[in-house]
């Protein structure tokens, strides 16, 4: 059975560790590897506007242009405790939106990986194809 690697899990429960979430006490740490071969990560950083809180995918997602590391090849979401978890709905349009159709392997266990296509069975990708 094959499991999230554990590199790439240690880089998000690292980055989760950043996360500024003095609201909700919810940390989220996240990281992909990138057809570059590059590991990118992000947290989640709260806000008093609660609303507008920045999802640590968006911020993942700003550090994978930052660093011109291309598409996302494989991607980890873990909470606090260090547990694989799954991203929002919002978040799992945006890692559709920069992932590899077909290729990308999101983990939304540690042991159960998904393709893009299967976490948003009806994304909006009419700027995609």
């Amino acid at each position: 059975m094959a499991t999230v690697d554990n590199e790439l899990l240690q880089a998000a429960c690292e980055a989760g560790r950043k996360a500024y979430v003095p609201y909700s006490k919810y940390t989220v740490g996240v990281a992909a590897r990138t057809e570059s071969g590059k590991t990118i990560v992000g947290c989640n950083v709260e806000n008093s506007s609660y609303g507008l809180t920045l999802c640590a995918e968006c911020a993942l997602v700003s550090n994978l242009y930052l660093q011109e590391a291309g598409k996302i090849t494989e991607f980890v979401c873990v909470n606090a405790d260090s547990e694989v978890i799954t991203p929002c709905g919002r978040c799992r349009q945006l890692l559709f939106e920069h992932s590899i159709r077909g290729v990308t392997k999101i983990w939304v266990k540690a042991d159960v990986c998904i393709m893009p296509d299967d976490l948003v069975p009806y994304a909006w990708d009419a700027l995609i194809n």
